[in-house]
């Protein structure tokens, strides 16, 4: 990391070599982050990892004048950096001094990833690490393929079609949950390990169409999708979609990005039970129940799916889980606000609050009553073990072992899970303790 390139605060030494800061290769400015739930509109930067970082208005004044005037970094570097001073001195409306300049370079730009420091140091290349995010990501298709599929799909948008298609759901979803099919097709399901595997497989499918759907919503708003790919979300496989860019959308595009992927699964349902009508096929009722289920998870808030972005997009906040320390602190410690809530509106710090105090019992109800089954659960993944074991001596079909095997996996997934949180948890406190007794803490209560 660099140091300052001048003594304008705190009285440091000088570097021995000064160059203009420059805008880090393959970084883009996005602009004003539309509807936001800040008092001060921030600006946003997306970096060339695809992470966006906002900005207050100054600091992307200065960001963007250092860009304009990259040119003059072989000039003299005092005059460069008055003439940096100057444009941003005239857009601000505020006289800053090229010492200034390099200050906030050095200080606040450069330590996020956005600016080369006064030194001619990189940035460092930091690690966005957000609480409850998707773990080892995977990108499996590119931009240029979401984007290609994505336009394939955005005529789905279209007001005549969402309004048939959503019309035919609600048909379809009334009839599947009033016929008595359902239980007759459920009591067949689980005698036939052909029909277990299909409607596992019409799920994974019905994830992938999900994730084609925002796509589709950034194309039919304007905008690019990112990668499309999978990671690991808590211990579970999941598909992502790159939208970060339908930031540069207001609230009512954000939106519709994150409705997309549940728009499309209730598409999804609207074709199984036509096929199921023409067919007869019962597997494909349990499919519809299989893909409702998918939706209801979808729209939980308390995790980052698909309903937690809808509520941060409503507000116009970024990231939710960040304000569970300040909240608490100033709920249950009673501590003065921090510059965080400080920089909210009114009505979504108040949003905010609540929800931090309505997520955080239902996320420890949640832990509490996995941890209260887990005997259950360690008693059924060992009776399933014996069985897989007595089946595979007793020369039982693949089929029947695949299926079998699968059970295992899906029994053994919420222990893992249980185990990384609590994990997750304890190093967190002990982190959190270390430091306070070192009275080094910034953070007196840890989120994670």
């Amino acid at each position: 990391m660099g140091t300052p390139a001048t003594p304008a605060v705190g009285g440091a030494e000088p570097p021995t070599a000064l160059t203009l800061p420059t805008l880090v290769d393959g970084a883009e400015f996005v602009g004003e982050f539309k509807n936001s739930g800040y008092r001060e509109p921030p600006q946003l930067v997306r970096l060339p990892s695809g992470r966006l970082v906002r900005l207050p208005p100054l600091l992307f004044l200065v960001a963007k004048a250092l860009h304009e005037h990259r040119d003059l970094a072989d000039a003299d570097i005092g005059r460069a950096l008055d003439q940096v001073a100057d444009t941003v001195s005239a857009q601000a409306g505020a006289r800053l001094t090229a010492e200034q300049i390099v200050y906030l370079t050095d200080q606040k730009l450069a330590p996020l990833g956005v600016t080369t420091y006064s030194d001619g140091t990189p940035p460092p290349v930091t690690k966005n690490d957000p609480f409850l995010a998707l773990r080892w990501k995977v990108a499996v298709f590119p931009a240029s393929f979401s984007s290609f599929v994505g336009g394939m799909f955005s005529w789905l948008f279209r007001p005549v079609v969402l309004a048939l298609m959503l019309a035919s759901f609600v048909t379809a979803e009334v009839w599947v949950l009033t016929s008595r099919s359902v239980v007759s097709a459920l009591s067949a399901l689980i005698l036939n390990p052909v029909s277990i595997l299909l409607v596992l497989g019409l799920g994974i499918a019905s994830v992938a169409f999900h994730e084609v759907g925002h796509a589709a919503a950034c194309r039919y708003g304007g905008v690019r999708p990112g990668v499309m790919g999978c990671g690991i979300y808590l211990v579970w496989p999941a598909f992502y979609t790159d939208i970060s860019e339908s930031y540069r959308l207001g609230r009512g595009g954000r939106l519709r990005a994150d409705l997309a992927g549940v728009y499309f699964n209730a598409i999804f349902v609207v074709g199984l039970t036509v096929a199921y009508l023409q067919t007869g096929f019962e597997p494909l009722l349990v499919a519809v129940l299989y893909v409702n289920l998918e939706m209801v998870q979808q729209l939980l808030p308390t995790l980052r799916f698909d309903g937690y972005y809808i509520m941060s997009d409503l507000i116009g906040i970024p990231d939710l889980f960040k304000y569970i320390g300040p909240i608490l602190r100033r709920t249950l410690l009673r501590r003065p606000a921090d510059a965080r809530l400080d920089d909210l509106k009114r009505w979504p710090q108040i949003f905010v609050t609540v929800w931090v105090l309505t997520v955080i019992p239902v996320l420890l109800f949640q832990l509490g009553l996995i941890i209260s089954q887990i005997p259950h659960l360690v008693a059924k993944d060992w009776w399933m073990m014996r069985r897989l074991a007595t089946e595979a001596t007793q020369g039982a079909g693949v089929l029947d072992l695949v299926t079998s095997g699968l059970q295992i996996v899906l029994l053994v997934l919420p222990l893992a899970g249980v185990a990384l949180i609590l994990y997750g948890v304890c190093s967190g406190l002990v982190r959190w303790a270390v430091r306070y007794v070192r009275g080094s803490a910034p953070e007196p209560m840890p989120h994670a």
